[in-house]
């Protein structure tokens, strides 16, 4: 049987950029196994004129080699739209446009195996082998874990029919024959979607309400110096800090990377303003409010809500319920028989080394984009994901194919003058 190099499973952005930068190697072989018949990046929401939150040079390949004939500006080059792409003057690509430009990327890689679902992955004493739902099998001596996060749906919702984010455009038309939507969540996409049914408030007549537990409608910072977070600096600062801290810092970080762009909070408020030229804007905007319950009557919710500032619970009604409650990690059932070769942290997620493996021996087996606790803001930015393919080709080939920064921030995250470890940080001043 073939021993691969590595074996990828899942083929999202990052999985994706990992098969761009190793088409063009001779010496590193490696093939990528996908479910899905093709690529398309939250089909649920591609919402006409959004932008992706992060600038064109944050595609697959151009921050680990910005000559790699997979960029997003030969991509533009090579479909027409470069001189519009420049004219237009902006960094921030369309989302639409970012998904057309990822699936050309992957109609020209022929290391993807589509249609292709991973069954179980067995170990057989020196390398790894990738089962398949279609009863073939693959061998390798590495592993890449690219399988994606999950929609993240609150323990309080556990019946009824709602629409999470990650489903919004299929379900649209539907939701917009409703008399009332009710959209729960504080980020970019509830952002999006309570903006996209504004815009169509008087057409369909709902009544629209936008809820979220955070104090206020948190804009994403994007100043110059937090960006500096989204460094190799500031990852090697926030691994190595123990546990209790990281996740602390994790709960105080999102509006960093999970706030809302300020332009869009901007074009709602706008939007509200022109409305209510006329008269009342029928919807409710709740900032500080959480979701205790729900109860689901067949025909319309009454969500129990608890106002956190004042401390009073209340309830509301609605017939359509969407749930913009982001996303979150998962460890896929095919692992099961190589568990005991994967190390797991006291709260039973990954356990990922500064170089993103989570084997036992420690350079084995990668994940990508499941290691928020460990490596902190850059795990999910799209920007990030060629320095982590640099790391984990690096690990894998055990050469340094393309250039790994090391530090690029003006600023310094622990104490000066010194290397940082958990063991520097008394436990006594850890907080709980």
């Amino acid at each position: 049987m073939r021993t691969y190099d590595f074996i990828a499973i899942g083929v999202g952005p990052f999985n994706l950029g990992l098969a761009a930068l190793t088409e063009d190697l001779p010496d590193v072989d490696g093939i990528f196994l996908e479910q899905r018949a093709e690529f398309d990046w939250h089909p649920g929401l591609m919402l006409d004129g959004v932008t992706i939150q992060v600038p064109f040079l944050a595609d697959l390949v151009t921050m680990a080699d910005p000559t790699n004939r997979f960029s997003f500006l030969n991509y533009l080059k090579q479909v027409g739209r470069l001189y519009p792409f420049y004219i237009r003057e902006s960094f921030f690509p369309l989302r639409a446009e970012y998904n057309e430009y990822c699936k050309w990327v992957a109609r020209q890689l022929p290391s993807i195996h589509w249609n292709t679902r991973v069954d179980t992955v067995t170990h057989d004493g020196s390398g790894y082998l990738v089962h398949t739902a279609g009863g073939e099998t693959f061998r390798a001596r590495k592993l890449v874990l690219g399988i994606g996060t999950e929609p993240r749906v609150p323990a309080a919702v556990d019946q009824g029919p709602f629409v999470h984010s990650a489903d919004y455009l299929p379900n649209k038309q539907q939701l917009q024959g409703l008399d009332s939507i009710t959209v729960i969540g504080s980020g970019q996409s509830a952002a999006e979607i309570y903006l996209d049914l504004l815009n169509d408030i008087e057409t369909y007549g709902y009544h629209l309400s936008w809820i979220t537990r955070s104090p206020r409608y948190f804009p994403m910072e994007y100043t110059k110096l937090t960006l500096e977070m989204t460094s190799p600096d500031y990852i090697r600062y926030h691994q190595a800090l123990p546990m209790e801290v990281r996740d602390r810092l994790g709960r105080e970080q999102r509006n960093l990377y999970k706030g809302i762009s300020g332009d869009l909070v901007d074009a709602i408020y706008e939007t509200l303003y022109a409305k209510s030229l006329h008269g009342p804007v029928p919807t409710t905007l709740l900032t500080g409010t959480a979701l205790e319950g729900v109860i689901w009557d067949g025909e319309r919710w009454t969500l129990a809500l608890e106002h956190q500032q004042e401390g009073r619970s209340f309830t509301a009604t609605t017939q359509g319920l969407v749930l913009a409650t982001g996303y979150a990690p998962r460890v896929p059932s095919f692992l099961e028989p190589v568990r005991d070769r994967i190390n797991w942290d006291a709260r039973g997620r990954f356990d990922v080394t500064a170089d993103y493996a989570v084997d036992t021996a420690g350079a084995e087996i990668f994940v990508q984009n499941a290691a928020e606790h460990t490596h902190s803001v850059t795990d999910p930015d799209l920007g990030m994901g060629p320095y982590r393919n640099s790391v984990i080709l690096k690990a894998i080939t055990g050469r340094e194919i393309y250039r790994i920064e090391e530090s690029i921030a003006f600023q310094q995250f622990g104490v000066p003058g010194r290397k940082r470890s958990q063991a520097d940080i008394p436990r006594q001043l850890v907080k709980r």
